[in-house]
This record gives structure tokens, sequence and C-alpha cells, in this order.
């Protein structure tokens, strides 16, 4: 066994349409409502597109509303499954401002945007980013029975964690809208058009 036998890295991208989506998007999100609509419009064309779950993120300058990052999951794009939105906006975001802590000394305060309270792999990822505010469409159980996604074991104080550890949280913003976007993908998996892909049945 060498260095040469083992994979050495891998990537993780955008797909070319989020361009397209961001033509006439601002630099500037004043409001939650803006924010959340841009992560609802890029959520309910992942699917379609065929990179992943009807999930998309977006990481904000807190204090000016400057859009900073988008994450879609792109976990069939790019056959790694934790591909998923917050991470992938979370790391196109440390990567753009040159470093892993959004909270750091001399980073301006930095959002999550994410259209549902996020999975138990992305609720790590979000506490240890250093974003100091996460802001979610719902976190109810209707995620999970409308897509039949399983996001595993999540405490039940998960808001509370967070305020504990200075992030602060908003729950509830265009929760129609997300809905919405989940039973349309709904629809799309009961056509054979768009798959779940949990790791493993969990009954």
């Amino acid at each position: 066994m060498t260095i040469d036998d083992l994979a050495r890295r891998f990537a993780i991208e955008l797909p070319a349409w989020v361009a397209d989506e961001l033509k006439d998007t601002p630099d500037i999100l004043l409001t939650r409502e803006d924010r959340m609509a841009l992560v609802h419009r890029l959520a309910a064309r992942n699917f379609v597109e065929g990179n992943g779950g009807p999930f998309a993120a977006i990481v904000i300058e807190r204090e000016t509303g400057r859009l900073v990052s988008i994450g879609v999951n792109v976990v069939l794009a790019s056959g790694v499954s934790s591909a998923h939105a917050e991470v992938v906006a979370l790391g196109m975001a440390q990567t753009r401002v040159g470093g892993w802590d959004l909270g750091g000394r001399d980073v301006a305060a930095h959002e999550l945007v994410v259209n549902w309270r996020p999975c138990v792999q992305c609720y790590g990822a979000t506490l240890w980013s250093g974003v100091t505010s996460l802001v979610v469409a719902g976190s109810g159980p209707e995620l999970e029975e409308i897509t039949s996604f399983d996001e595993g074991p999540m405490v039940d104080d998960w808001a509370e964690q967070f305020e504990a550890r200075g992030i602060s949280v908003l729950d509830g913003v265009l929760r129609d809208e997300a809905i919405a976007v989940f039973r349309d993908y709904a629809a799309h998996t009961a056509a054979g058009k768009a798959p779940v892909y949990n790791a493993r049945a969990t009954s």
C-alpha cells in the first residue's frame, strides 16, 4: 500500500445552474424573508436538477445583509454523503473569508439561513462554524413525514444548545413555502424522478 493507492482529495462545488438563479439577486438581502425566499428558490430547483435533496442554505453577513455564500445539497452530484446544503454553504463562506471561524476576531458576524432545522450532521457543523445566528423555516416533524428523509436522532433542546453557545435561533420564517417545496419533492419521488437516499432503513 502506498499513498498513491488512496484517494487524496475530494471536491465539492456548486452546480452551474446556481449562477442562473443569482442573476437578478441583489448582493444585499436586508430581510429574513428575502433571505429565506432565495433559499426556497434554490431548494426547489436543486432536486429537479438532480443534484440532491430539496435543501439549500446561505450565509449572510448578519448586520449588513451581504450575501457571502450559497450551498445546496450535492450528495448525488458529488457522491459524498456529507455534502449537505449547510456544510456546503459554511465551507464556501469559510473559504471566502479565509478561515474556519465565521465569528472570529476581525470577522463580521455571520448568519446561516436554512430551509429547515439542520440534521444531526449539520447541527454539529453549524455549532462549530462560528456563525452567530441560525434562521430556519421550520423545525417540526413535517420534513421527515413528507419526504421520508431520516434527519437523525436530534436532541429535543437543540435550539437551547445553540443559544448556550452564542448562536441565536429564529424559527418559522416562510414555513409554508418550505413545506410546499417538500411536497413537490415528494411528488417527484412518487413519480420516480427524485430518490430518497437514506443510508439505512431505520425499521
